[in-house]
C-alpha cells in the first residue's frame, strides 16, 4: 500500500469513528427495512459470474447486521426474495433457494444468534418454495423464537401488494361468516391480518444501486418511513455508507402527516 492508499485509509477511519460518535447522540432507527438491491449489477461490474454476485451479497448482509447489532438496531427486516423473483430464470431461482437454505443453516450454526438471542423470522407466501426450504425456515423459526433482544425478519416469496390483498381476504371472511363486524375494521385491526401483525412499522428503509423506488416492499407498513436510496450496489456497500444512511434519518423532521 503507497502512502496515497495509507492516508486515505486513516482519514476513512477517522472519519468513521466521528461518524459514529455522532450518530450514537441520537435516536436511531427502532426498525430498519432494507432493500438489497445490485448483486448483479456489481457481478457485472467485478466481471464475475452473476450467481457470485448473489453470494457476495449474502456475505454483506451477514456485516451488515453485525453493524445494526453493533448500534443497537433491535429489529431489521430484509427484502431477500421478492414475488417478482420468481420470473426470473430457473437456474438464478434454483441457485438463490439453496442459498437461503444454506444462509439459514449458517445461522443455526453461528453462536452470535443464540448469545445476541436474535429472534429470526420469515414474512411473505412460503408455499411457492421448495420444500427443504420451508423446512430449514421452520426450524430456524422454531429454533429461535423465544429469542427476544433483536428480531431478523427475511421477506422471502414476499409481495407488498400480495400481503394487503391476503389479509383484505382474509377480514372479507370473517365478515361473510358474521364474526367480524365492518364497522370494527380499522388499521389496528387490518394490522392483524398482514403475515407478522406484531412487526412494527420501519423508521428507515435504507436502498442500494441508486434505484429510488420501494419496488412493493412492506407498501402497508412503509407509509411514514424515512427512505434512503444509496447509488453504491449493495456488495458493495461500506460501514461509512450505512452510517451516512443512519445519519441523514437522524437529522430529518418526521411529521406522520401532521
Amino acid at each position: 500500500m503507497g502512502i496515497t492508499e495509507r492516508i486515505g485509509t486513516l482519514a476513512s477511519e477517522v472519519y468513521e469513528k466521528v461518524l459514529m460518535e455522532e450518530i450514537k447522540k441520537s435516536p436511531l432507527p427502532g426498525h430498519l427495512g432494507i432493500i438489497t438491491d445490485g448483486n448483479r449489477r456489481y457481478a457485472r461490474h467485478a466481471g464475475i459470474p452473476e450467481n457470485e454476485g448473489h453470494v457476495r451479497g449474502k456475505d454483506k448482509l451477514e456485516e451488515v447486521l453485525q453493524w445494526c447489532m453493533d448500534l443497537g438496531i433491535r429489529i431489521v427486516t430484509v427484502y431477500a426474495f421478492s414475488t417478482e423473483n420468481f420470473n426470473r430464470d430457473s437456474g438464478e431461482v434454483d441457485f438463490l433457494f439453496r442459498m437461503i437454505n444454506d444462509a439459514f443453516i449458517d445461522l443455526l450454526n453461528d453462536e452470535r444468534i443464540f448469545r445476541n438471542r436474535i429472534n429470526v423470522r420469515v414474512i411473505g407466501d412460503v408455499s411457492k418454495l421448495p420444500d427443504y426450504l420451508r423446512e430449514t425456515i421452520k426450524l430456524t423459526e422454531e429454533t429461535t423464537k423465544r429469542h427476544d433482544k433483536f428480531r431478523f425478519n427475511l421477506a422471502i416469496g414476499y409481495s407488498g401488494r400480495g400481503e394487503i390483498i391476503n389479509a383484505i381476504r382474509a377480514i372479507a371472511g370473517l365478515v361473510k361468516e358474521g364474526k367480524l363486524e365492518p364497522d370494527d375494521i380499522d388499521e389496528e385491526k387490518f394490522r392483524e391480518y398482514l403475515y407478522d401483525g406484531s412487526l412494527p412499522d420501519p423508521d428507515l428503509i435504507l436502498r442500494t444501486s441508486g434505484e429510488e423506488r420501494i419496488s412493493n416492499f412492506l407498501l402497508w407498513q412503509s407509509a411514514y418511513s424515512e427512505l434512503y436510496f444509496s447509488d453504491v450496489n449493495w456488495p458493495d456497500l461500506t460501514r461509512i455508507d450505512f452510517l451516512r444512511a443512519i445519519s441523514a434519518y437522524q437529522v430529518r423532521s418526521r411529521r406522520f402527516g401532521t
